[in-house]
């Protein structure tokens, strides 16, 4: 079985990719509840689910479902810590 393509995308590009499974690397600013905030070059709402533990400051790795209200349904999140260098983060996107 072959599997999803998964751009590497940031909140500029979330309108490209309604509706499709994508990796956005960001850092979170916000949580509350099963609600969380990532910047990746620019605010992303993200649902969260059970399993994702993350926690303010971080640097993640997101892999969801971009929604119709341009919001992110996780299916897996990857939690890298607070060291990682923010010039990290400037991937190539797209």
């Amino acid at each position: 079985m072959a599997s999803e393509a998964t751009p590497r995308i940031n909140a500029r590009y979330l309108e490209t990719f309604t509706n499709q499974t994508v990796r956005i690397l960001g850092r979170v600013t916000s949580l509350r509840g099963e609600m969380a905030t990532i910047d990746a070059n620019g605010s992303i709402n993200i649902h969260l689910h059970r399993d994702a533990h993350l926690l303010m400051g971080n640097a993640v790795e997101i892999v969801g479902k971009v929604q119709g209200d341009l919001s992110v349904k996780v299916y897996q999140a990857t939690d890298f810590g607070a060291n990682i260098g923010i010039a990290a983060l400037q991937i190539r996107v797209g």
